[in-house]
């Protein structure tokens, strides 16, 4: 069966998004894998080969914090090499939803700019 445009939309920015949440802090796998699946409905065990890949692309670095709930935890960093590549798979990303975007633009949409644009004449 084939996968929906979702489900590959999903796999494409998953790296992208795992970026963005460890541009704005350090964090353990369990927890970003949990922040996707509330924002993405993304499976939790996805999230473990992405992160050793991404460690093995130098995009995160690792470090072991003790837990008050049990064993240590190994919580993931984004490097400089990983800041690169957000910044510049966000503007990709921003790019790809603009162009997309005004590709799918109904005719309503595309008769109500126009005549916006009428008007400054």
């Amino acid at each position: 069966m084939a996968e929906g445009i979702e489900v590959q939309l999903k796999k494409g920015v998953l790296g992208l998004c795992v970026l963005a949440l460890l541009a704005r802090g350090n964090s353990y796998a369990y927890e970003i894998a949990s922040r996707l699946s509330a924002a993405v409905d993304m499976g939790e065990g996805t999230i473990y080969p992405l992160m050793r890949r991404m460690q093995g692309e130098g995009l995160v670095s690792t470090y072991l914090e003790e837990s008050p709930s049990g064993p240590p935890r190994k919580y993931y960093a984004i490097t400089e090499v990983g800041k690169n590549r957000f910044e510049e798979q966000a503007r990709e990303w921003r790019e790809f939803v603009e162009a997309v975007e005004a590709i799918i633009k109904t005719d309503a949409e595309l008769g109500a700019q126009a005549e916006g644009n009428d008007d400054t004449q």
